[in-house]
């Protein structure tokens, strides 16, 4: 009898709806701070070179620290942290609402990175730990409210923001509030959760304080996932980031008619997380990586060349399937290092942060040397890095195998 209540642990389905609304919340109040560049630069007489700095300070605050943050819950644990996150973005956005020059929206924006960076590594943990044996449906629900919420920001944006100016950004403190109650009760449940977690690992014989593979095989494997990580990203980040300029250059599509795409684009990527990580308890994270990162390949070579029914019909499908892969990458990335999930979480969300960040900067030399629609035309390539996911090492937790080695 304990035999099988260690092999089906158990799945804390409201804990993980609990983490998704947090995160959506989150990641919704990140979104807001591009969707507020057209006013700040309008208001403060800003050029592109300085709002590149308002990105590029948002973008170092809320990637670099998150590892670190991670190391230190690794070894000592901290629940309520994510509370603590909270009130710096809170912070931040309070600060960005109300300031009055450049250095003071510098700090702001950097306070709300600070704010993710606290956020992502225990949210992560606590995902995992709720998880059961489940893990493709944890991450699929937690991810899919990261991933709502920036589609809601730039939505939000237009219905608050441009009505009602840079003030209207303290609004949004409510949604920063709610989060920390939010929060406080998961923290609540962590020792509950962590001792189930901690006793399944027992009953299945799994000792937490030894490393499971070789330094190589995780040394092969954190690299590649890197690397499928940064083509995802720099090809995601090639829509978040000029989506609307191609389509009004392209189609002469209005401001507001490329917004509503965008926001399409992106509701796509929420629902291709949560379905990737469903289908990846199925058949395997090694399947669902192959699937999502080089399986858009065909669509991406048409889409350069396709009318504007198309591009919409096209751009969805792209991203529903290449969103697909995070959940995968996250859990196959903790299950190499299964003792150290908080620098996992922090590694992998930074890294997605800062990847991003990367790739928007040198998508924007290509657009501005070769023009907008070389940018996806040379972009439509990336999915061949799919192919790397032929030097993932074979792991006994990943149950379905993917394509043979």
């Amino acid at each position: 009898m304990t035999i099988s209540t260690a092999r089906r642990p158990t799945t804390y389905l409201a804990v993980l709806v609990v983490l998704g609304l947090s995160h959506l919340l989150n990641d919704l109040m990140q979104s807001l701070i591009p969707a507020a560049y057209p006013i700040l630069k309008d208001a403060y007489a800003l050029d592109f070179v300085q709002i590149g700095l308002i990105t590029m300070t948002f973008q170092i605050a809320g990637s670099l620290l998150q590892p670190v943050v991670g190391m230190v819950t690794d070894r000592h644990p901290a629940p309520y942290s994510p509370v603590v996150g909270m009130m710096f973005t809170l912070s931040g956005l309070v600060s960005l609402a109300f300031a009055h020059g450049y250095a003071t929206i510098l700090v702001s924006v950097a306070l709300i990175g600070i704010g993710s960076s606290i956020f992502h590594p225990e949210a992560t943990r606590m995902a995992r730990y709720a998880a059961g044996g489940r893990q493709g449906l944890a991450q699929g629900i937690f991810q899919v409210g990261g991933q709502a919420g920036g589609a809601l920001g730039p939505i939000f944006a237009a219905l608050i923001i441009v009505p009602w100016g840079q003030p209207s950004l303290a609004l949004f403190a409510v949604a920063a509030l709610v989060a920390m109650m939010l929060l406080a009760w998961i923290g609540s449940r962590q020792r509950e959760i962590s001792a189930a977690f901690a006793a399944h690992r027992a009953g299945t014989g799994t000792r937490g304080d030894t490393a499971r593979h070789a330094p190589r095989t995780i040394a092969i494997g954190l690299v590649s996932l890197t690397l499928l990580m940064f083509a995802k990203n720099a090809y995601a980040e090639s829509f978040r980031s000029f989506y609307t300029f191609y389509l009004m250059d392209r189609f002469g599509l209005s401001i507001p008619s490329a917004q509503v795409m965008l926001f399409v684009f992106l509701l796509a990527a929420a629902v291709g997380v949560l379905i990737g990580g469903i289908v990846g308890d199925r058949i395997g994270r090694a399947r669902i990586i192959w699937i999502s990162v080089l399986g858009p390949l065909p669509l991406t070579l048409i889409l350069p060349y396709a009318d504007l029914f198309w591009t919409g019909v096209l751009t969805v499908l792209i991203n529903l399937i290449m969103a697909s892969a995070f959940a995968s990458i996250l859990i196959y990335a903790m299950d190499l290092l299964p003792n150290r999930i908080g620098l996992i979480g922090g590694l992998f969300y930074g890294l997605n942060f800062g990847l991003g960040g990367v790739a928007a900067a040198l998508l924007g030399v290509l657009a501005e040397s070769y023009g907008i629609e070389a940018v996806y035309r040379i972009c439509s390539f990336l999915p061949l890095a799919g192919l790397l996911a032929w030097f993932l090492p074979r792991l006994a937790e990943d149950r379905a195998e993917g394509p043979p080695h």
